[in-house]
């Protein structure tokens, strides 16, 4: 089985066509580039549809809820949506990262009992984002960039780095296969098709160091 990488991704499509990668936003037509990705559409609809009927289960069925040091007092102000374009926005970070994000997401729910939540998913995004740039892409900014564009501390984030890495046993490594099946779901999302899968947690199942201008309107911790 291949490897993710930039060079198969350009290259490699033998199981999602390029007009699914251009419609997400991951590969440009030559025509310029596309300044907000459309894979944060359905990515954010997905997330924010699983951690509605996440919630709704908890509530209704009185299942007790693991706490991790992913889980904060009281969920952010703001939006799965406004976080990801925060995100998107501030790190610079290539399209397909966030694809491999939402598969190091899966991953880590797929090994644990955690259910996502509004508690608890703005945290995982910014690790999962975070630790997909540093795998994906050539350049990436560290984590203390990473923690003021998430809203949480640098200390805070290196513990939830490693927890993390930990959890999912390093496998960082994602193969074009599981890729394209993502893409392929993103896209249908992006199209309004809905993809009905496990109420616990989005899931499928798998077999620059150049600075930028500092922001001052970096969002306030994260659910304190």
């Amino acid at each position: 089985m291949k490897s993710l990488n930039m060079a198969t991704l350009a290259l490699d499509n033998e199981i999602v066509s390029l007009d699914v990668y251009l419609s997400l936003g991951l590969k440009t037509s030559g025509k310029g580039v596309m300044k907000i990705p459309r894979v944060l559409s359905p990515l954010s609809s997905i997330l924010e549809r699983y951690v509605q009927r996440n919630e709704m289960l908890l509530e209704t069925t009185k299942i007790k809820q693991v706490i991790t040091i992913y889980h904060g007092l009281r969920a952010p102000p703001l939006s799965i949506r406004q976080y990801i374009d925060r995100i998107c926005k501030y790190s610079g970070c290539s399209p397909s990262c966030f694809v491999v994000a939402q598969i190091y997401l899966d991953r880590y729910l797929q090994c644990t009992q955690v259910h996502l939540t509004s508690f608890n998913v703005h945290r995982l995004l910014i690790t999962s984002v975070m630790l997909a740039a540093k795998f994906m892409d050539d350049a990436f900014f560290n984590n203390a960039y990473y923690a003021k564009v998430g809203g949480v501390s640098t200390a805070e984030l290196n513990r939830l780095e490693i927890k993390f890495l930990f959890t999912i046993d390093f496998r960082l490594q994602v193969t074009i296969e599981t890729f394209n099946k993502y893409c392929s779901q993103l896209d249908k999302e992006a199209t309004g098709v809905q993809i009905e899968r496990s109420i616990q947690a989005c899931r499928i199942k798998e077999n620059w160091s150049k600075s930028k201008k500092k922001d001052s309107t970096y969002v306030h911790t994260v659910a304190r």
